[in-house]
């Protein structure tokens, strides 16, 4: 089974480089993509579909967060393993999206504290590595004024750091945010603030040295 799923993962995963997967089918409608995958014989095809459609945006969600996009697609493989396994017991309580987000985001975090303890290191420590990672990825080669968010950015803490970046790149709205991150609106929106000064205030020290 797991060597199954890998087999499904793999090829989706590793084919694109920096700038996402091809056709992204977005029309299709989750509850046929639901469907497909709980009923026998179309589960394949159902999985596939799923891919076709998130696979991407949830690329995106992870490489903001770990940066290294070898890293990403090991944990966006991980967590498509995981919702393979798991899609019989979702529920349909919340957006097939709102879920898929949610395992692609602990996915990324348990990744980033494996890699924290791995290195024995401190958070300004971990921001520095990070930070080397971004430097050396061609993506991020971009102009001035990207290269100092991206690096402002990666001096917040791990749930700072999520909510920007859902609130900023994906423009979630806080209520599919907090059923993402299982966080009160009230302290999302407070943590977004706190992230946006710490950004403002790291630019603005950046630029004045």
């Amino acid at each position: 089974m797991f060597r199954e799923i890998k087999r499904l993962a793999a090829p989706l995963v590793l084919k694109h480089k920096l700038h996402g997967l091809e056709p992204n089918h977005h029309h299709i409608a989750d509850a046929h993509i639901l469907q497909l995958l709980q009923t026998d014989g179309n589960n394949e095809r159902g999985f596939r579909l799923l891919m076709e459609k998130y696979q991407e945006r949830l690329y995106w969600v992870v490489r903001r967060l770990v940066l290294d996009h070898d890293d990403a697609n090991d944990v966006v493989q991980n967590c498509l393993i995981k919702v393979y396994r798991s899609i019989q017991s979702f529920e349909g309580k919340s957006q097939l999206y709102t879920w898929l987000y949610r395992i692609a985001t602990n996915e990324a975090i348990t990744f980033l504290n494996r890699e924290k303890r791995r290195m024995s290191s401190s958070i300004d420590d971990e921001s520095k590595h990070l930070s080397g990672k971004l430097q050396a990825d061609s993506y991020f080669d971009g102009d001035e004024a990207q290269a100092k968010l991206y690096k402002a950015i990666e001096t917040l803490p791990h749930k700072q750091k999520l909510v920007f970046n859902l609130r900023y790149f994906e423009e979630m709205n806080y209520e599919d945010m907090s059923n993402v991150l299982d966080t009160s609106v009230g302290a999302l929106k407070a943590s977004f603030h706190h992230a946006v000064k710490k950004i403002e205030n790291h630019i603005r020290g950046y630029e004045a040295a």
